[in-house]
């Protein structure tokens, strides 16, 4: 019986013991013949965690730039948790229900295991999803600060802006009238219209509001640029013995309302104006303190702007079609200037009575005119602003907007009435802004009506007695009428306020002569001031219409200009010019004209004019043949389209006060005939000199210079310009004329 059991516990039926051993990879008899199940699963786990490990040290060590993955993945939209990790989720350390570097840094001892995060109740997905559906939902509510809170500020100071005026000469230029020669003097209207006319480049940056503000820029008139000098009639006809036409007389009357389509057809605008002429005012002084203002003014000025109300242009009407007004809009924004006229159009037959779709579509005409380079099409711009403004129910901002556009392009194309209209009912509309006021003002003195404007202005002060803007031009205004003591402190406390608009190169160039007249040697503290902000070259040389990098010194030498031939044939044939000259003088009614540009503080100074801005004046050479004919050999002085060739003759006890030419573009030779041998000299800079008669002196008038005639005769000289040397003949031919 014992025996039995054993045998059957030997070699019968399996013990338990045996059956697990089977079970686990054991034989019958005893000998293993292969891996048991559980060996199996043991080297599986070994080979699963040494995946982990390798995991682990691939990121921790920075083997493989994990983030980069990240950000890859999260590009191509991938589920980086799917993608990368597989199964590893069940190593999760943190709670966070993926594995990352924070759990490697857990498993390798480096960091607390932290207690899971709780999951995200549904109510939070939920919100979550429905806030991405507000996103999309209300994309065209984001577009409203597009369309009305962009700018926060911008529309107050735009709408006093004058903008840039790159393209306003070349542009004019272009399109000028018949030839309207006026006072040399009339500086103001030269460089103003420049400052009140800007059809701006496409590129160029702007402050935005919605881009219904691109076309209105902060008043920067320190950054003028040097094509301002032309306008839509010819420009100064200088008088003078050494180029004034910045300085001022007595009557600003040049505008005589020349209608831009008398030379040029209205399809054809501007020539691209030279790159290389740029205005002297480079410089941004933004951020500097304003001269007169502590920095803690000047803090609260820029916190007062900050509060400025928020321009309005939509009215209730319109934010119905906000999103079709955002979709045309954007087209514009992008530069697709046809497409987006096409859907402004579009709109203004859909909804007639829409201001701001009938604004958009002004806005494109006027951006396709500055491509086509249309008159005609600028002209239907201006129609569709006007339009605005008829509608019923417009925002009042909107208005303002439209005028503003409206009597800027009509400046543009030389309708200097027309735009007088449009400011004076800007001004009826909204007689409290005092803006307004002031851009009518200068409205005045482009059309020569300086008694209105001075009018304007007395009215701004009144209003608003610390108007920095109302005070240079009023001051600008008096010293144009001689008042000379009396403008400096209207043009000083003008220009110390800071204002927009009152940091410009006139200004400071009229005080400094107004103090210089008056003995006061503080003028040059105010020029000195005037090269710091960027408007003078130097000092010394306050020209402000300039070609950037030319050779800067007073006094020049023949073989420095180049013009040695023409040099020589001046001083070969000096009495025949001046027998001519006297001829003239000898006859009754007298060729020569009196000086007119108040630059003389006393004596008698007259000219004959042979050329004017590179035009000749065919009855003033039948009374000297010979000596036109010896000039006509010589383009760089008769081509020299800034600048005159004239007799000069000045009398016993004449004063020249200091004064400055306009530009840096030319220089002038001046050829003695008629010298007395005692009490004439000239002054350029620092530097004194006396004519000789037969001999040429050559100096730069963008330079101060000065002249004393205190001889017992009078003297004649004959006073040639030339174009500078250095100018290329692609500028010689494009620069506009002054």
């Amino acid at each position: 019986m014992a025996s039995r059991k054993s045998s059957r516990a030997a070699g019968g039926s399996p013990s338990p013991g045996s059956k697990r051993e089977t079970k686990h990879g054991g034989s019958k008899n005893g000998k293993k013949e292969g891996l048991s199940g559980s060996s199996f699963f043991t080297w599986f786990m070994v080979i699963a965690l040494l995946g982990v490990w390798t995991s682990v040290a691939v990121v921790w060590f920075e083997l493989v730039d994990y983030e980069e993955v990240l950000a890859k993945a999260k590009d191509f939209r991938y589920n980086l948790s799917e993608v990368l990790q597989g199964k590893l989720g069940i190593y999760d350390a943190d709670g966070d229900g993926d594995f990352d570097v924070e759990d490697a840094k857990v498993l390798l001892g480096l960091k607390e295991r932290s207690v899971p995060a709780q999951p995200t109740p549904p109510e939070s997905e939920e919100t979550v999803q429905a806030a991405e559906k507000s996103y999309v939902e209300s994309e065209h509510k984001t577009a409203d600060v597009e369309l009305e809170d962009e700018s926060q500020s911008v529309l107050h100071e735009t709408l006093h802006s004058q903008p840039d005026a790159d393209l306003l000469a070349d542009g004019l230029e272009a399109v000028e009238s018949e030839p309207y020669e006026v006072p040399a003097s009339d500086d103001y209207v030269v460089s103003m219209e420049g400052r009140v006319s800007d059809p701006e480049a496409p590129g160029d940056s702007e402050v935005v509001l919605e881009d219904a503000m691109e076309h209105y820029t902060e008043p920067k008139h320190e950054k003028q640029t040097e094509t301002q000098d032309t306008a839509i009639h010819d420009l100064p006809e200088e008088v003078n013995e050494a180029t004034e036409p910045d300085k001022v007389t007595e009557d600003f009357d040049v505008a005589k309302d020349v209608s831009v389509e008398s030379k040029q057809s209205e399809d054809d605008m501007a020539v691209e104006p030279e790159e290389s002429e740029i205005p002297v005012q480079a410089e941004d002084y933004s951020n500097d303190v304003r001269v007169g203002k502590s920095e803690k003014e000047t803090e609260q000025d820029k916190t007062e702007k900050a509060k400025k109300k928020k321009p309005k242009l939509l009215n209730k009407f319109d934010k119905t079609i906000k999103a079709e007004l955002d979709a045309a809009e954007k087209l514009r924004k992008k530069g697709k200037v046809e497409e987006a006229l096409r859907a402004f159009e579009a709109l203004v037959n859909r909804y007639p009575q829409s201001p701001r779709a009938r604004y958009g579509k002004a806005q494109s005409e006027d951006d396709l005119a500055e491509k086509m380079r249309s008159n005609e099409m600028l002209q239907q711009a201006i129609n569709t602003y006007d339009e605005v403004v008829s509608l019923p129910n417009v925002p009042s901002d909107l208005i303002k907007l439209s005028l503003k556009r409206e009597a800027d392009r009509q400046q543009f194309l030389g309708r200097m009435r027309g735009s007088l209209v449009t400011l004076q009912k800007l001004v009826q509309l909204f007689p409290s802004d005092t803006s307004f006021k002031n851009d009518l003002g200068v409205g005045y003195l482009l059309i020569g009506d300086n008694s209105n404007a001075k009018k304007v202005y007395e009215e701004v002060l009144s209003l608003a007695p610390n108007d920095g803007f109302a005070k240079v031009h009023y001051g600008f205004i008096l010293k144009a009428e001689n008042k000379i003591a009396e403008s400096i402190p209207y043009l000083q406390e003008g220009l110390e306020s800071g204002d927009p608009g009152t940091d410009d190169g006139r200004f400071y160039f009229h005080l400094g002569d107004a103090l210089q007249r008056m003995g006061d040697k503080e003028a040059y503290k105010w020029y000195e001031l005037g090269y710091q902000r960027g408007h003078f070259a130097s000092v010394w040389q306050r020209s402000l219409y300039n070609v950037k990098g030319l050779k800067a010194q007073p006094w020049w030498t023949a073989r420095e200009t180049g013009y040695t031939e023409l040099v020589k044939s001046l001083e070969k044939n000096w009495k025949l010019i001046r027998d001519e000259g006297l001829a003239v003088m000898d006859k009754k009614s007298s060729l020569f004209l009196p000086e007119d540009e108040n630059l003389r503080e006393k004596g008698d100074w007259s000219q004959f004019t042979l050329w004017q801005q590179g035009r000749k004046n065919e009855n003033a050479c039948k009374s000297v043949p010979k000596t036109c004919a010896l000039l006509e050999r010589f383009p760089e002085a008769t081509g020299c389209r800034r600048g005159q060739i004239k007799y000069s003759i000045m009398h016993p006890g004449t004063h020249v006060w200091p004064h400055t030419g306009p530009t840096n573009c030319r220089l002038r030779m001046h050829l003695g005939l008629v010298i007395p041998k005692e009490g004439c000299r000239i002054r350029c800079a620092q530097e004194n000199r006396a004519w000789e008669e037969g001999k040429v002196l050559i100096f730069d008038d963008s330079f101060e210079h000065e002249v004393w005639q205190d001889a017992e005769n009078y003297r004649l000289i004959f006073i040639v310009d030339v174009w500078h040397p250095e100018l290329t003949a692609q500028q010689r031919r494009t620069l506009p004329a002054i």
